[in-house]
């Protein structure tokens, strides 16, 4: 693993083009929403639900990176929405555990299914090579973004 501290010129030029160009990707992701209504963080927030399943507040809060009360506050917004449901905790009555309903599993899955259509018509612009390339590439871009 290059230390970028005394990395090469290439490996520094390579991480910096990663960066600008994941960001960049990132944020015109961002505009194929299909609810325009819940914030990035919101959509964050059952993106996990869906991939990690249940979860207590506490647990969603660690996952997300935001402090405990903004995300009591995230689960109020979606519970109002009907996308998330409160129920009692199995073995600590204190707790609640927040679950995705069926109607958040409907908008998450468009969602999925627009931003892979755009995703896919942007890769058409590629050929055959650079697109073995990024099949090569996703793996470990999947790794890095769970690191």
């Amino acid at each position: 693993m290059p230390d970028l501290s005394h990395g090469t010129a290439d490996d520094v030029a390579a991480v910096n083009a990663l960066r600008s160009s994941v960001m960049r990707l990132g944020r015109r992701l961002k505009h194929q929403r299909v609810d325009e209504s819940l914030s990035p963080t919101e959509m964050s927030v059952l993106g996990t639900l869906a991939l990690c399943g249940s979860a207590t507040p506490g647990e969603l809060a660690r996952k997300e990176h935001v402090q405990p009360p903004s995300m009591t506050r995230i689960v109020a917004l979606l519970e109002a929405k009907g996308l998330v449901r409160l129920e009692p905790h199995p073995d600590d009555r204190r707790q609640k555990v927040v679950s995705q309903t069926e109607q958040a599993e409907a908008m998450l899955e468009e969602s999925r299914r627009k931003r892979n259509a755009w995703l896919a018509s942007l890769a058409e612009g590629l050929d055959e090579d650079e697109w073995a390339r990024l099949r090569a590439a996703a793996p470990v871009l999947e790794k890095l973004a769970h690191l």
